[in-house]
């Protein structure tokens, strides 16, 4: 058993033993609890520093820790009615983010998310990063608004083609990343042109800052030129976001003679083009596509990326990368939301991309995606002969898996999850109407390769 769970045992053993108290009445010694629960000291401090924090007791130094006063149950509840009527028309749609039904069993296996699997995650580098970084001197200090210098320069080599740390902001994340490039180049009421199928999280945070989403057709090589370019004269829009290499969800990356073309027909339309490149380091092994950023001369790309998806779901450090009067928008945008990134997590990420182990951990990460990829589309074709994996990926985290015309993603993923798998439907993938019957598959979310077939087997019955 790990600490934390060991930590969270004896917090509900100390709830029981104030809800036996009054206020006032003091709580065994740490020495007490220490023997009498066969934990260790950090165990102790940890339940007692989160029943504290609650409001549950309170410690006094020297002294000892105490059941706190308990606060006054209002005799009558809060009447929130009107608030119905004040907010108004809904902009931001969280619902659009999940689409679980219902609860979800301890048991389930989770197929759904965008993360890595906590097996798959650097964590003792990180944790080793983050001690580092909390030694340093200036470790609380005010963090520029732009993003530390060393870390900005990071990801102006990771873009590339001439980037500077100049031409960089780091972000807190590649959500935050979006609401930022959404809010910041496009106004209310705007159209913006997605891919269809898009990322649900660009979908909502487009939709929150009062875009309008409207599709364009992806195929097996990615997004069509010719289709983009009677979006935009059609539309008037004036920014497009798209992945273009592994893209979420089906893993699609652009083919080499669409990917000038794409920057072609934006800047003809003199627009913007949003690079989501969340995915630039998680290749299964072949070579990466340089970014469509990478062919841009006009400042037509405002690039974004992160180190969230590579390494664990709280590492939230992202970057945009722009040039011309674009980038100060985004700084402006970023400075009225949070002012800045804090930079103890900055430095952190510094910490660990500057490790001996960062690379390592990269290179045994592209095996294990390749090697979950291949297993789940293996088992898959056993289990349920007849969905399609139309294209198995070569990067990223997701398998794209077409279902006979006759079966309802809606209820394939509910059944799914009744039987003990957790998957996504496709229907928020689209910005409107949806284009066949999907599941999307995140194969980096599993333990291994013998999760992974177990959760085909139990999809089998579906």
């Amino acid at each position: 058993m790990n600490d934390s769970s060991t930590s969270e045992e004896l917090v509900g053993v100390l709830r029981t033993v104030v809800q036996q108290l009054v206020p006032g009445d003091k709580l065994p010694s740490s020495r007490e609890l220490i023997e009498r629960h066969h934990v260790g000291p950090g165990t102790v401090s940890r339940a007692i520093a989160q029943l504290a924090a609650e409001g549950v007791v309170v410690t006094r130094p020297g002294s000892g820790t105490y059941v706190a006063p308990r606060p006054q149950q209002p005799e009558v509840a809060i009447d929130t009615g009107w608030q119905t009527v004040t907010l108004a028309d809904r902009s931001v749609d969280a619902r659009a983010l999940g689409d679980s039904s219902g609860p979800i069993p301890d048991s389930a296996i989770r197929l759904d998310g965008g993360y890595l699997h906590p097996s798959l995650q650097p964590t003792r580098a990180l944790s080793a990063a983050l001690a580092r970084a909390a030694r340093r001197p200036d470790a609380w200090d005010r963090a520029p608004a732009n993003g530390l210098t060393p870390l900005r320069t990071v990801f102006a080599r990771l873009a590339g083609a001439g980037v500077t740390a100049d031409d960089v902001l780091i972000t807190a994340g590649g959500q935050s990343a979006l609401s930022i490039a959404f809010r910041a180049i496009a106004g209310p009421g705007s159209p913006v042109l997605v891919e269809s199928p898009s990322y649900p999280g660009a979908l909502a945070a487009a939709r929150a800052a009062g875009l309008s989403p409207m599709p364009v057709p992806i195929d097996q090589h990615g997004l069509r030129p010719d289709l983009l370019e009677e979006a935009f004269a059609r539309s008037g829009a004036r920014l497009l976001y798209c992945q273009p290499t592994y893209q979420n969800p089906t893993g699609t990356v652009l083919a080499a003679d669409r990917r000038r073309r794409v920057v072609e027909v934006a800047r003809a339309a003199g627009a913007f083009i949003l690079e989501d490149d969340f995915a630039r380091l998680l290749g299964h092994g072949a070579s990466t596509p340089k970014p469509l950023l990478a062919d841009d001369r006009d400042g037509t790309v405002v690039y974004l990326t992160s180190l969230t998806k590579p390494a664990a779901p709280s590492l939230r450090i992202g970057a945009l990368v722009a040039r011309g009067p674009v980038l100060e928008r985004l700084r402006a945008i970023r400075q009225v939301d949070d002012f800045f990134v804090p930079r103890p997590l900055q430095e952190a990420a510094l910490e660990l991309v500057g490790s001996p182990g960062w690379d390592r951990h990269l290179r045994g990460l592209a095996i294990a995606l390749r090697l979950r990829s291949r297993a789940l589309v293996t088992a898959l074709a056993e289990a349920q002969p007849e969905w399609s994996v139309v294209s198995p990926p070569t990067g990223g985290l997701h398998l794209w898996v077409r279902l006979p015309s006759d079966l309802d993603e809606t209820a394939a993923a509910a059944e799914a999850q009744r039987l003990g798998v957790v998957v996504s439907g496709s229907r928020r993938y689209f910005a409107t109407e949806k284009a066949g019957s999907w599941l999307r598959f995140n194969f980096a979310a599993a333990a291994d390769a013998a999760e992974l077939s177990t959760a085909a087997r139990r999809l089998a019955r579906i």
